[in-house]
This record gives structure tokens, C-alpha cells and sequence, in this order.
């Protein structure tokens, strides 16, 4: 059973549209390191690039969740920064209707957009079943892509299917069509319990990730299952 209170939370990918977007529940003893992870793996993000998660606590006051790393966004005044891999989601905060920020690719600046709606308790699920996703809309991100304007430009290239633009996308990607409105539920909640500890061995072990990793990363248990 689950022990541990529920968190839902909602999210969408900020400034792009259709909106891409997943709602989700994670247990409360969980690391602001692993909500980060659960949250690229959802939104398709390859785990390449540094990225924070950031709470308003108050006027003028920001906490900052960090892995460890070397290299870090510059801190300005207000702003508290913390180990994300040392610091409990449930003891950050409790109360529904708390938002954050989760900002992936300082450089293409992904920014994912949370709202903590609910905590609760259910004896009746078990915990393995946990972190899942209930429900979403939209693929994710194509990982360097440009952030959300370069995303815009690569779905409007595959739409149409011809030009430089799409031939130069499609070289890059090796594939001859991209749908990012597709989102499978079943599958997600598969790579849900499998991909943030990868994650986490190469942010907080810098683990190189080993054939089987690399298997799961790139969905080639589906053609295996196939």
C-alpha cells in the first residue's frame, strides 16, 4: 500500500501551444532531484542539460533546487539555493494550489509550469504503482531543438512535409515524420519506473548509463516486445 502521502500535481510546457501538458502523482518521500527527473522523463527530456525547480516562498524570496554540478544559474538577491538531491519534496511544502517552476536547457530555456492540487492518502494503492501519470495531451520536447520557438518551427516543418527546413529536420532526426501530438499513457507509466533512476545515476553518480539503460532510453524494449 501506499504509506506515504499522494502529491498530484498538474503541468504544461510554458509558451508553447497546443498546450503539452501531464497530470500526475508522486509519493511525498521523494527528493526535489527525483520530482526533476519524473518530470523529464515525462516531457521527454534526455537528461543532457543542467535544470533547477524554483518555489516562491514569500515576496521578493525564491528557493532554488539544484543536483550537483559544477556549473549553476548566478543567484541574485532572494534567492535560496539547495541541493535538490538532499532535499525532501514534503518537507518543502504541503499545501495545495503551491506552484513552481521546474527550468530544463538554460540555454533553449524549457520551463515546465506546476501546480501542487492535492494531498492525499489511499491505503488501497499500492506503492509500486507510484510515481504515475494520469493523463496528458502532447509528445514533449525535441531536445535541442531551440526551446519553444525552435519547437513551433520544427511541428509547422513536419506538417508540411517539404522544404529546406523540413529536409534539414528530417536529416537531423532520421525520421520522415514527427507527431508531437501523440501521448501514451501505458507507456509512460512504464518509462516512469524505469528512466528517473538512470537519471539520477548520471546527475548524482555521473554513472555512465550501461547497454540496458541505454535499451530503455531509446524505447528498444518495444521492439524487443514486438
Amino acid at each position: 500500500m501506499a504509506t506515504q502521502p499522494i502529491y498530484q500535481f498538474y503541468s504544461e510546457l510554458e509558451d508553447y501551444e497546443p498546450k503539452i501538458l501531464r497530470r500526475l502523482q508522486v509519493p511525498r518521500n521523494i527528493t526535489m532531484a527525483k520530482l526533476g527527473y519524473i518530470l523529464m522523463t515525462m516531457y521527454e527530456m534526455q537528461a543532457s542539460h543542467l535544470f533547477c525547480l524554483e518555489v516562491p516562498v514569500g515576496e521578493g524570496v525564491l528557493l532554488r533546487y539544484e543536483p550537483p554540478a559544477e556549473d549553476s544559474l548566478p543567484t541574485e538577491d532572494g534567492i535560496r539555493v539547495n541541493d535538490a538531491s538532499k532535499s525532501m519534496l514534503g518537507r518543502q511544502f504541503h499545501r495545495a494550489g503551491t506552484k513552481l517552476k521546474m527550468q530544463y536547457d538554460y540555454g533553449d530555456g524549457w520551463e515546465i509550469a506546476l501546480t501542487l492540487e492535492e494531498v492525499f492518502t489511499d491505503k488501497d494503492l499500492p506503492g509500486r504503482e507510484l510515481p504515475r501519470v494520469l493523463d496528458g495531451s502532447g509528445y514533449g520536447i525535441i531536445e535541442d531543438c531551440g526551446g519553444p520557438d525552435g519547437l513551433e518551427r520544427l511541428a509547422e516543418a513536419f506538417r508540411q512535409k517539404k522544404g529546406r527546413t523540413y529536409q534539414e529536420y528530417r536529416e537531423w532526426l532520421g525520421h520522415d515524420s514527427v507527431d508531437l501530438s501523440a501521448f501514451d499513457k501505458d507507456n509512460m507509466n512504464l518509462r516512469l519506473k524505469k528512466v528517473p533512476r538512470i537519471y539520477m545515476e548520471l546527475y548524482e553518480y555521473e554513472f555512465a548509463p550501461t547497454q540496458r539503460s541505454i535499451d530503455v532510453l531509446d524505447r528498444r524494449y518495444l521492439k524487443k516486445k514486438d
